[in-house]
């Protein structure tokens, strides 16, 4: 599996909690990114940060950051099309994302996304089930044929901004992962999130 290059998708605003980088602050005495970097770097090989700004500020990770290609704060698609065009120079064929906010997502997650096409497909995003709601994607962590780089673009300057509008044309497939005892995909958002995330950390030690 460690063919798979994968990238943290940073490049959110983060409105909700005053703006700057959520993922660099500290969650039980490391950043969100340091976490998230951990937990993803053993499921790929190659990775890198997709962030807008200066790219400086990630220096002490050690990994490439790549700017969105497609300006404007298209949102995370923009940041999926990075992430192919990224790999593609790298002669991959395929690329894995994760959120750089969410650091409980799953140590399985890429091979889980892989098997889940390994039977068809082009693309496969992670899904939870929710009870009340049903099938739950969380469309930010995905695996992406890095081929489909030009649809994605046109479709981008066709306005479209949601993930799942996007991959909803295309033969999408969904990974399911367990969320019985927690949301494997908690991300980040408010100061109170990032408290649950603290209490969340302290049931697992």
């Amino acid at each position: 599996m460690t063919q798979i290059p994968g990238v943290i998708l940073a490049g959110g605003l983060a409105r909700r909690m005053g703006g700057g980088d959520k993922c660099l602050l500290q969650l039980g005495g490391k950043t969100i990114l340091n976490r998230v970097v951990g937990r993803f770097s053993s499921q790929v090989g190659a990775v890198a940060i997709n962030a807008n700004g200066d790219p400086k500020r990630f220096s002490e990770y050690g990994l490439q950051v790549i700017g969105d290609t497609f300006t404007g704060h298209a949102g995370p698609l923009a940041g999926v099309l990075s992430a192919m065009e990224w790999a593609a120079q790298l002669g991959a064929d395929q690329v894995a994302t994760v959120a750089a906010d969410t650091p409980f997502f799953p140590d399985d997650l890429v091979p889980v996304l892989a098997q889940t096409l390994a039977s068809g497909g082009d693309i496969s995003l992670a899904a939870t089930l929710d009870k009340k709601r049903g099938e739950m994607r969380h469309p930010t962590f995905g695996l992406w044929p890095v081929d489909f780089r030009e649809d994605l673009r046109r479709a981008l300057e066709d306005g479209t901004r949601k993930v799942v509008v996007w991959t909803d044309r295309h033969d999408t497939k969904s990974a399911l992962f367990a969320s019985a005892n927690r949301d494997p995909f908690f991300n980040i958002n408010t100061e109170q999130d990032l408290q649950d995330a603290q209490a969340m950390l302290a049931s697992q030690s």
